[in-house]
């Protein structure tokens, strides 16, 4: 099956570019164990993925041909993934830019960059996007908000899979987050307050046998 993801990827300049630095050797090639479908549904190990997500990059294009990229972020799960080819988001009121919005209107083509840093490991897709007014789809809505953040939800989201692609864990330096940090870290302290409460009971009874 075709690799969707490549298959946009490889425009006719990027192959000839392989062509000429690397004779074609990067460029559409039989398909391995892990490539024997289109990349442009999602599996259960994706949406679990991206379900785990408090951030991602988002990518849009202008009607003048100008790159964008806007860092989103928000609850863990926010990105929610309503089927194998959609997935959804709510975008509050912030800084009234609106680059990433009206980029959206005159090009729906936009690719997103999911990061797991503690991991080492990076999802990437090519996606199409829909702007829905939050009062034209109720259900959606319900679906999208979040309660732990209050701020007016000016558009919903809604994206529609093309491909996606994962790349290699090379030069991703391992991050994490303080939430992450606290979960590592609460063993350790759960084990020092323990061997303190034995170092006071063990001084203690040293102080009371030589009485």
């Amino acid at each position: 099956m075709p690799h969707r993801f490549l298959q946009i990827a490889l425009t006719p300049s990027v192959l000839a570019e392989q062509q000429r630095l690397d004779g074609g050797a990067r460029g559409p090639r039989p398909a391995s164990l892990h490539e024997r479908h289109s990349f442009d549904r999602f599996t259960q190990s994706e949406a679990d993925f991206i379900a785990a997500r408090d951030s991602f990059y988002l990518s849009t294009v202008s009607e003048t041909g100008w790159p964008y990229i806007q860092h989103r972020g928000g609850p863990q799960g926010f990105l929610k993934v309503l089927d194998e080819r959609t997935l959804a988001f709510a975008d509050y009121r912030g800084n009234r830019q609106y680059i990433s919005a009206g980029n959206a209107t005159s090009n729906r083509r936009a690719c997103l960059f999911l990061m797991d840093y503690p991991n080492r490991a990076r999802l990437k897709m090519y996606v199409h996007i829909e702007t829905i007014a939050p009062e034209s789809d109720p259900d959606l809505l319900e679906v999208v908000a979040s309660a732990e953040y209050r701020a007016k939800i000016e558009r919903i989201f809604r994206l529609r899979l093309e491909g996606f692609d994962w790349n290699c864990p090379q030069h991703i330096r391992p991050r994490f987050t303080e939430q992450e940090i606290a979960g590592l870290v609460r063993p350790l302290q759960e084990r020092l307050a323990l061997l303190e409460s034995e170092n006071v009971r063990l001084r203690s009874r040293l102080e009371n046998s030589g009485e």
